[in-house]
């Protein structure tokens, strides 16, 4: 294929890393992508793809903004900007990467795009009412774990605890496989496929927590195409979105040693867990933008606790 002009595009007209910024702005603004996965804005999302594109340091624009691209690499940016705003596939998966806090993930289609509010909530130590000491956590599960990033994190957190990291399917265990090799995790973590609990029986935790599909049926009719590339087995969670979360709290104590906790992440959905179990005790933690994105249930607070 000709690297001199693609359609109506003179591609020997785009020289350098300055001229790929400035078209793919104009390409992503004209094509109208939504910013949702790891960035804010069309600006930082050209910025990331291409210098992922380029295998260049993501935290080093200027120095390479002049720099010359060659012919072939011109192609591949072309591609993915084409592949980025035609498609409306989301970067993460055009370059197969995501980030999560400070951690680098492998990621592919077969999982979401990392993002959880748990990254920052660990971060900032938001459990220490309920687990005064990280290093007295010995055992800890991560449901629902996709590409493994929240299992991840939670052996940096945790650094003494044995992680279970399950999910139901076993092409997103195979990203977690990778992600948790990559992070030489593998005496700490261990990955189970399982349908949240089904595989688990007879174990016992400190501590579950839970990024779980809580999307409702009507959320999911109105979610921008970028999302539509996600698997839908992680985001849909029935017609209120609370399929998963009702499982959850009705047999997490059977797997909690007793004073374990059950975190769960639900999004913006607090008024709708609170409606469907008005008789718990549910203590929401706050995020730093204000989002009352995650409850917390101690064991002996749950159904079914002896």
């Amino acid at each position: 294929m000709s690297t001199e002009s693609h359609d109506d595009v003179p591609l020997a007209e785009l020289v350098t890393v300055r001229d790929w910024l400035r078209y793919a702005v104009t390409r992503f603004s004209r094509a109208g992508i939504f910013c949702g996965h790891g960035v804010d804005d069309i600006f930082d999302e050209a910025v990331w793809l291409i210098l992922a594109t380029l295998a260049l340091p993501l935290d080093r624009l200027e120095p390479f903004l002049d720099a010359c691209i060659p012919g072939d690499e011109r192609m591949d940016l072309f591609e993915n900007i084409e592949r980025r705003a035609h498609d409306r596939i989301p970067t993460a998966y055009l370059v197969q990467e995501a980030w999560l806090g400070n951690y680098r993930f492998t990621i592919n289609e077969h999982v979401i795009v990392p993002r959880s509010y748990f990254a920052e909530l660990l971060d900032d130590d938001a459990l220490d009412l309920w687990i005064e000491d990280p290093e007295t956590v010995t055992s800890a599960l991560d449901l629902c774990t996709g590409s493994g990033c929240l299992s991840i994190l939670m052996a940096d957190a945790f650094p003494n605890a044995d992680i279970v990291a399950a999910d139901i399917s076993p092409d997103a265990l195979a990203v977690a496989r990778r992600n948790v090799t990559d992070y030489e995790l593998n005496e700490q973590i261990e990955l189970v496929q399982s349908d949240l609990f089904a595989s688990l029986d007879g174990r016992l935790f400190d501590l579950i927590l839970c990024n779980p599909p809580y999307v409702t049926a009507e959320s999911m009719k109105q979610l921008p195409p970028e999302y539509l590339h996600e698997p839908a087995l992680a985001l849909a969670a029935g017609e209120d979105g609370l399929d998963i979360v009702r499982r959850l709290i009705s047999e997490a104590a059977r797997y909690l040693h007793p004073g374990g906790i059950l975190a769960v992440e639900v999004g913006h959905n607090q008024q709708l867990v609170e409606n469907a179990f008005p008789e718990l005790p549910f203590t929401w933690l706050t995020t730093r933008s204000g989002v009352d994105g995650v409850f917390v249930l101690k064991r002996e607070d749950l159904p079914g606790a002896a």
